[in-house]
Order: structure tokens, then C-alpha cells, then sequence
């Protein structure tokens, strides 16, 4: 009867959502192509935030992929927060006293009973240890399993509806729900965020400067995590670091370019709220939940398009996001390959320092979507930890120029890269020639 009712609540907000879209570009006149696609954006965040918390992680997710949507959409959606009210302590403890053993529950001797932060799946309260190290203590809600099912269920349902739709069909609904709903298991079972949190240490091991908090893996479980409480900045304030911002930046860059270039191992969720910038100069990545792992056979390919990229050649970059796309829906790689070109020779004659990977990416990004050029999801990732490293780095260290920072990095992981899978296609023999 739950699943029922969400079903008709759901469809009531979608329908809603339609017709108040409808409304507003009816009555708002003549709009320019941005315009139009903005107030998309604007609707479709608005009836998302309506559905819910795991629409809204959905929504947050689609707002990485450009070569999907247009940056109009992605915009707003990348607005979304994931931010809800706390349910009481009660239940909070209701959970820790289901999920550790007495041993491991006594060690906890007092628990602040206002969370640090409230989000849709679990919420954080800050803890103190029987050795009186203060730790924090990240607990599922008790709803959030039950509440996550019923939305995938009714999202596979309305997005396989939409696939016949076919404007839509390129966006490949069904497809990206099943991932997302990959996603969000994951998420549910706190020993894979236990198990990243350990990789990322590993890999981060003989890096003095960059770290993750550390677990007390006996208090941890399916439903619980505790962990090191980390005192520092976060990097949506950079403004409040102290010390050496410089060194700093270079620090958080560093840590980026080596998860992408050489782990292969890469924070799917990383934006500025998820990097803590603490007093001894350390860089501190959190929630570890959702992460995406470049194939050794795609490694090689992937850095080439970064070096195309970085070395402003759209002749091979064209061929590179061509050759390896999941799909292609373009029949004239001619016009594809002259719009990268055009897309490149827009930045010609401007020094290296003033260049900004940001603005060649969301560029590429435009030539995807337009030319129904579909991009890798785990390069979406990729994408949007560049872009983060490149305005974390320039709100610390203004003159710092992640093209030229990165070169290095992207020279030696060609070099180190394993051999390549075979592309998915080749381009057309006249445009080979």
C-alpha cells in the first residue's frame, strides 16, 4: 500500500512539475536558448527537492554528466542539497544498540545527541571514547533501506516509461537508474565506505599531506561508522585556512591528479564540503561512500584525452571521445570533429596561465551533448574531480595553473599506463585520411 501511495505522490509532483514548466515558459515570452534550458533546470531541481531525498541524490548525480544535460540544467541541479531534518536521538540509539556488541557500545561513553550534519541515508554526531578521543559516529537512519527501495523501485518505473520517448532515449534512463541504484546500495552498507576509506589510505600511505580519518573498525558495522572527527576548514571556506595557502593548494591538487593518473581510485562525490583543510596543513577527504575505478584497460586512453585536451589538440581529442564513447548517435563526424576544432581555437594565442580547464571541459562537454556523443560515466567523474582540484587550488593560490601543474603527472602515467582495449569504433575513412 506504501509503494502505491508514493506511486500516485510521485506522479502527482512529476505532472505537477510539467505544467508549472509549461506555465512559466508561456507567460515568460521570448527566451534565449540558455534561458529555456535554465528554466528546465530550475523545474526540474524545484519538483526533485518535492519527491525527496533520494530524487535529490539522483538529481546531484545527474548534475556531473554535461555530455547529458546541458550546463542550463546541470547548474540547478548541482544547487541541490542533501540536507534534511535530524530524526530524534532516540532512534539513533535504537541503532547503535542493534548494530554494536555491549563491549563496543560502552567504549562510546557519551554522544552528542545534535548531529554535525543531517543527510538523507545517515546522520553524523560527534562522540567521545572510553581513552577520551573524540570521535565521530556516522549512523544510518532506520527508514533510509526501506525509503530507498520504494524510490527505485517507482524511478525504474517512470524512467522506462520516458525510454520511449525518443529525445529521451539517448539519456539512457533505464541504464543510469541501475547504476544509481548501485550506488545508493553501496551506500547503505557502511563496510564498503569502511573498505574506501582503507584503499584511500593505502594509496595515500607515503603521503604525509593527505589523508582520510581514521576508523575504530570495532565500532564500525553494515549500519554504523566511527571514525577520527577531523578539526579543520572546510574547503568551502578557504578564505578561514591559515599557514601556507600555497603549499596547501598544491597539496589538494596533488592528491587529486594522483587518485585520477595513478590509483586509478577516485572520490565519486568529491566537491569542496567533502575536503577538509586542517590547521597542520593536512588535506582531508570524507565521506568515502561513493567511488568509481578507472579500468586499467582505460587508463591509458583517458590520459591521452587529458594530454589532447591540456595540449589544445581537437583533431585527436575529437577522435579519442569518438573512438571510445559507449554510444554514438552522430552520423557526420565532419561537423563533430570541425566544432572541437572551432572549441579549441577559441583559446588559440591566449597564454598557458591564463587557460582554465574548467572552460575547456564544460566546452567539450556542450560538443557531446550536441553531437549525441556519449561520454563514459567514469570520465564524468574524472571531469568533475579536474574541475574541482582546478577551484580549490585557484581560491587558495590564485597564480596556480593546473594545466601546467598537471603536465607532469599526465606524462609519467602515459608512460606507466597499461596497454589499452581496442576502441569501440573507428572514425570514417574520410576523416581518417
Amino acid at each position: 500500500m506504501r509503494l502505491i501511495g508514493r506511486f500516485f505522490l510521485v506522479a502527482w509532483v512529476l505532472s505537477a512539475g510539467f505544467w508549472r514548466y509549461v506555465f512559466r515558459r508561456v507567460f515568460a515570452g521570448r527566451m534565449s536558448a540558455y534561458e529555456k534550458e535554465s528554466l528546465r533546470g530550475e523545474v526540474l531541481a524545484d519538483t526533485l527537492e518535492r519527491l525527496g531525498a533520494t530524487y535529490v541524490k539522483f538529481g546531484q548525480i545527474l548534475s556531473t554528466r554535461p555530455d547529458l544535460v546541458g550546463p542550463g540544467v546541470t547548474d540547478a541541479l548541482a544547487r541541490l542539497q542533501d540536507q534534511v531534518p535530524p530524526v530524534p536521538f532516540t532512534e539513533i540509539e535504537r541503532v547503535l544498540d542493534a548494530e554494536l556488541d555491549d563491549a563496543a557500545r560502552a567504549r562510546l561513553k557519551t554522544i552528542e545527541p545534535v548531529p554535525v550534519a543531517a543527510a538523507s541515508v545517515a546522520q553524523v554526531h560527534r562522540a567521545t571514547l572510553d581513552t577520551g578521543e573524540r570521535v565521530a559516529v556516522k549512523v544510518q537512519r532506520a527508514s533510509a533501506q526501506a525509503q530507498v527501495e520504494r524510490d527505485l523501485v517507482l524511478m525504474m518505473l517512470f524512467a522506462k516509461a520516458l525510454n520511449v520517448i525518443p529525445s529521451v532515449r539517448l539519456l539512457s534512463l533505464p541504464g543510469a537508474v541501475e547504476r544509481f541504484g548501485e550506488a545508493m546500495h553501496g551506500q547503505l552498507d557502511f563496510r564498503r565506505e569502511a573498505a574506501n576509506n582503507r584503499r584511500f589510505a593505502e594509496n595515500f600511505a607515503d603521503v604525509d599531506v593527505v589523508d582520510v580519518p581514521g576508523l575504530h573498525e570495532e565500532l564500525c558495522s553494515e549500519r554504523v561508522l566511527t571514525m577520527e572527527f577531523v578539526e579543520g576548514v572546510r574547503a568551502t571556506e578557504p578564505e578561514k585556512v591559515g599557514g601556507d595557502r600555497k603549499a596547501l593548494a598544491r597539496r589538494g591538487l596533488k592528491a587529486i591528479l594522483q587518485m585520477v593518473f595513478e590509483d586509478g581510485f577516485v572520490h565519486a562525490d568529491l566537491h569542496p564540503g567533502n575536503i577538509f583543510l586542517t590547521k597542520d596543513d593536512r588535506v582531508v577527504l570524507i565521506d568515502l561512500g561513493l567511488i568509481a575505478e578507472i579500468d586499467d584497460e582505460l587508463m591509458g586512453p583517458w590520459i591521452q584525452t587529458f594530454i589532447a585536451l591540456s595540449q589544445q589538440d581537437g583533431k585527436m581529442a575529437a577522435r579519442l571521445f569518438y573512438t571510445y564513447a559507449p554510444t554514438v548517435k552522430t552520423k557526420d563526424y565532419a561537423a563533430f570533429e570541425r566544432d572541437v576544432l572551432a572549441h579549441f581555437q577559441s583559446f588559440h594565442g591566449k597564454p598557458l596561465q591564463e587557460l582554465e580547464a574548467s572552460q575547456i571541459l564544460a566546452g567539450m562537454m556542450n560538443i557531446l551533448r550536441r553531437h549525441r556523443v556519449q561520454m563514459d560515466p567514469v570520465f564524468t567523474v574524472v571531469n568533475l574531480a579536474m574541475v574541482v582540484a582546478e577551484g580549490l587550488g585557484k581560491q587558495l593560490d590564485p597564480d596556480l595553473d593546473l594545466i601546467t601543474f598537471a603536465t607532469p603527472y599526465l606524462m609519467d602515467a602515459i608512460a606507466n599506463a597499461p596497454p589499452p582495449r581496442p576502441p569501440k569504433r573507428e572514425v570514417p575513412p574520410e576523416a581518417a585520411a
